[in-house]
């Protein structure tokens, strides 16, 4: 029988007030709280602690604190990512960004999500499907990538928009819901 994280990460309904996810979580808050604290001099301690909290960090990784995230180690980040202040990764299935990734201030990043028959969403089970943004993928700030999503190559997510389905590479996207607003050339 598969235990409730082998659950989450499948993105099957799992019981998030299970002890063992409930630690992941209080891990995670202790990372992202040291993480917060240290000062941009701190590269290699920022470094490191990224690289302990998240399943997978390519090379010179750049996050401004504030850093949210539920559990880290179902976030990769490739080379050259960069994420602006206030960024937050609700992390129950996987969350992956490719290579030359620029995150604005405040994206939200969600792959976590709740049942929506009300009585089936009173049990308390959630469940998730993974986020996927491709390499270099600027996304502007105030963005939320929903669960599910892919976000192409090259493409770009405008400031405050909500992507609700895949984002084609080489667009430019916008709005609430996000639709695309051209192509780049």
């Amino acid at each position: 029988m598969p235990t409730e994280t082998e659950r989450m990460v499948a993105g099957e309904p799992y019981d998030p007030t299970d002890p063992d996810l409930v630690a992941d979580r209080e891990r995670a808050r202790d990372l992202t709280r040291r993480y917060n604290a240290t000062s941009g001099a701190e590269r290699e301690r920022r470094t490191g602690l990224l690289r302990e909290l998240f399943d997978a960090v390519g090379e010179d990784p750049v996050v401004q604190p504030s850093l949210r995230c539920d559990y880290g180690y179902n976030v990769a980040v490739g080379d050259g990512f960069f994420a602006n202040y206030g960024c937050v990764f609700l992390d129950a299935t996987p969350v992956s960004f490719g290579d030359r990734c620029m995150l604005g201030p405040g994206v939200h990043v969600y792959a976590v999500t709740h049942p929506i028959d009300p009585d089936e969403r009173a049990t308390g089970r959630e469940s998730g499907r993974p986020v996927t943004v491709g390499d270099d993928v600027w996304i502007g700030g105030r963005a939320a990538l929903n669960p599910g999503v892919t976000v192409g190559d090259e493409a770009v997510v405008a400031s405050g928009a909500v992507v609700t389905e895949d984002v084609p590479a080489r667009t430019v996207v916008g709005g609430n819901p996000a639709r695309v607003i051209r192509e780049i050339d």
